[in-house]
């Protein structure tokens, strides 16, 4: 089947982008293996101190652009922050524009040619979205002791519908890094498979490939609103559950 597909030009194989591969030759991946994953993280954090710390060191009246859009994106964040989760909410605000600023520029660099894009990886998202089920629990114990188990207990209902609305709201809980993580990676995964399949399309067709690289640029505009809708989503989602452990109150 391998040769019919590479004979007739129509070779596609969309996932192997996402596939984790040594810098350093070899097959095997141990956890202190220096990856592609671990490159393209690395370059994503030396993009967020160019921008945020190099960009933004003059701290200039009149802003330059990279200072402009470093402000653009702080008071973004902070606003958001402020209007979920309250005043109290703000002191946890460095934990959260580091997500939102991580997740957004590894989503805007996984869009280069050649890039291996890291939030399309579920153990990427899953350890972000774990840290933030762990820590907004064990703030809410801090901060409200067994008054957090409110969060579960919703008195404005029915007595007797109480007990059935609190283990749906505590599976529901529990579910929360599940498709917290997910929603990340499938829609990263998603958008990037198909611009590869388009683009083995465009490849196999040669000069007849009109209609494959116009959706090419469609889908690519598309994946660039996805990657900054998908790192907001993530970040409000993480002020809402931090709301929740500063007010747990139905």
């Amino acid at each position: 089947m391998a040769t019919e597909d590479a004979g007739n030009g129509f070779n596609i194989h969309p996932m192997d982008q996402f596939v984790v591969k040594p810098l350093f030759g070899g097959d095997v991946v141990n956890w202190y293996t220096p990856t592609n994953v671990t490159l393209w993280m690395g370059l994503t954090v030396l993009a967020i101190v160019v921008l945020l710390v190099v960009g933004t060191r003059g701290r200039a009246i009149v802003p330059s652009r990279s200072q402009s859009v470093a402000e653009v994106m702080y008071g973004f964040v902070h606003k958001m922050v402020e209007d979920i989760a309250g005043k109290e909410g703000l002191k946890y605000f460095p934990y959260i524009f580091t997500l939102f600023i991580f997740i957004l520029i590894a989503n805007i660099l996984g869009l280069l040619p050649t890039a291996f894009t890291t939030t399309s990886h579920i153990a990427v998202t899953a350890v972000m979205a774990m840290g933030v089920f762990i820590f907004v629990t064990i703030l809410g114990f801090v901060k409200n002791g067994t008054k957090f188990f409110a969060l579960f207990w919703i008195s404005s209902a029915p007595l007797v519908l109480r007990p059935i609305l609190a283990l749906i709201e505590i599976i529901s809980y529990f579910v929360r890094p599940v498709s917290h993580s997910i929603r990340l990676a499938g829609n990263m995964m998603a958008g990037h498979a198909v611009i590869k399949v388009f683009a083995g399309f465009a490849g196999a067709l040669g000069i007849g490939a009109i209609a494959p690289i116009v959706a090419i640029m469609a889908v690519y505009g598309l994946e660039m609103l996805v990657v900054c809708i998908q790192a907001y989503v993530f970040t409000i989602l993480t002020c809402v559950y931090l709301n929740d452990a500063l007010h747990p109150v139905h």
